[in-house]
């Protein structure tokens, strides 16, 4: 079964003017319980991606290749997380679940965008540390400030572009009712199963743009770290083995959340039926990856942990 709806003679481009956000729970009772979750977690998460970032602006010693990106992660993960838990925390306040079919394309551009960099920044961090570990006496000059800012400047670039293009060609599609989406925030396959005309299109292009933006990226991923498992295998010290599988291991358990999460969400063109996995696997990509982030990244690192601590107390690093 696709997710085919044949259009409607005469139907209106967009019949629907707002959406019905079912939200996380439906029971009342509910509400303040997950509100206080959701609002602490969000704390969480901006105040710990935000820290990660001051703490790499203000430490000398974190002025590497992977902490660039690491703190553009952060500002990522402090956006996606801003794009869709605030909204969905006003409407548990105002108990209002409508949004509007021009919101909710909004949040639906921005939320792609900003996964979207996600997917080509991880691949850049691969890149890097195999540079760093397997070709560690050009690491420099391969991955110099000019290398760095052109492979954030492509990830936005390419990241925007696919943005762009699903919210466009979803815009062309009819929305007669139902207008009712079993979910926390707007999102591709949610409003396919609500179009009153065919989405096949639509499908054919979340499928040919899931492989270049999740497809492709994987298999460089996969490719530096098979490099990278030979050569440090190959190192004699068991200390330096050590620390070289404890850094990629940190980047290899977000990219296992992220690109499973993902391929859960929007591989599943065979499937109409909405479910709460649905929402459980929202969760993890908007909320919970944020949030463990930091943790798994950088918190443990004890240069991060003195560079926090002189954020935090305002000492200066000693030169």
């Amino acid at each position: 079964m696709s997710y085919y709806r044949g259009s409607l003679p005469g139907a209106n481009r967009t019949a629907v003017t707002e959406f019905i956000l079912v939200g996380l729970v439906e029971t009342p009772g509910l509400r303040p319980v997950v509100f206080v979750l959701f609002f602490f977690a969000y704390l969480v998460t901006v105040g710990g991606n935000l820290s990660i970032l001051a703490a790499i602006l203000v430490e000398p010693k974190l002025h590497t290749p992977m902490y660039f990106f690491l703190g553009n992660l952060s500002v990522l993960d402090v956006g996606c997380i801003t794009v869709t838990v605030p909204s969905m925390l006003s409407r548990l306040l105002s108990h209002k679940r409508t949004v509007l079919y021009g919101a909710c394309l909004t949040q639906l551009f921005f939320f792609h965008l900003l996964a979207g960099v996600d997917c080509f920044l991880l691949t850049a961090m691969a890149y890097d540390r195999f540079l760093a570990i397997c070709r560690p006496l050009t690491y420099r000059t391969r991955m110099n400030q000019t290398v760095q800012r052109i492979l954030v400047a492509v990830s936005w670039a390419c990241a925007f572009t696919n943005a762009l293009t699903h919210t466009l060609a979803i815009s062309t599609l009819n929305f007669c009712g139902p207008n009712v989406i079993n979910h926390f925030y707007c999102d591709l396959p949610q409003l396919f199963r609500l179009s009153c005309s065919s989405t096949q299109l639509n499908e054919l292009l979340l499928f040919g743009l899931g492989i270049l933006m999740a497809g492709a990226p994987v298999i460089l991923i996969v490719t530096s770290y098979v490099h990278v498992a030979a050569a440090v295998l190959r190192i004699r010290s068991a200390e330096g083995r050590k620390k070289a599988f404890s850094t990629c291991g940190s980047h290899l358990t977000v990219v296992g959340i992220f690109y499973g999460t993902g391929v859960f969400s929007y591989m599943r063109l065979g499937s109409v039926e909405a479910s709460d996995k649905d929402k459980g696997i929202g969760i993890l990509n908007t909320v919970v990856s944020p949030m463990l982030n930091p943790l798994i990244y950088s918190l443990r690192n004890p240069d991060v942990q003195g560079a926090l601590w002189r954020v935090l107390t305002g000492k200066r690093a000693l030169s």
